[in-house]
């Protein structure tokens, strides 16, 4: 019984971290774009724009992925066998990305804190697509628990890629010519 209550948070947390994931890095586009308002402007909006990537990051985001590996590590304690499989050691290496990518956007966060924009608001917008990339790759190997399935996944993943680029590049046109 334990085991579900474990396994049930550390869902919550992976849902909690991947919202804050997403969150952050349109915060991160809106701070990028507010640099270069008129200073008008960006007397408004940056401290506003600051004020909520700080509260998020280490309200919401920060603790979520610590809880996420926490409660992570928790139910391999309860399932070792998992780690003998191969769909876990890929699963374990997309995790890790995440966590990088999870670094990464620290990084970032504390770069627009200073009030330095590290991307343009155009990469960070494809930035943003590799939280999305990672989520269906850790969802789909749990789900499926297969590498036989993975090579389909990762062609999809792939599309899903290029989908996600060539709508970013759109949406980019869009916004040029409104």
């Amino acid at each position: 019984m334990a085991f579900e209550y474990v396994k049930a948070l550390h869902i919550i947390f992976i849902v909690t971290w991947f919202a804050g994931l997403f969150y952050i890095v349109r915060l991160f586009i809106y701070q990028t774009e507010a640099l270069d308002r008129p200073e008008a402007e960006r007397i408004i909006l940056k401290p506003q724009l600051d004020l909520m990537a700080n509260r998020l990051w280490y309200i919401i985001t920060w603790p979520s992925a610590i809880l996420t590996l926490i409660f992570g590590t928790w139910v391999l304690f309860y399932r070792p066998g998992y780690l003998s499989m191969p769909f876990m050691h890929a699963k374990l290496t997309f995790v890790l990305l995440l966590y990088i990518y999870h670094f990464r956007c620290h990084y970032i966060f504390k770069s627009l804190q200073n009030g330095k924009a590290v991307w343009s608001s155009t990469k960070l917008r494809l930035w943003n697509e590799i939280a999305t990339l990672l989520l269906f790759a850790i969802v789909f190997l749990i789900v499926l628990k297969s590498l036989i399935n993975m090579v389909w996944g990762i062609t999809g993943l792939i599309l899903l890629g290029i989908a996600l680029m060539l709508a970013t590049k759109w949406y980019k046109k869009m916004r040029e010519r409104n």
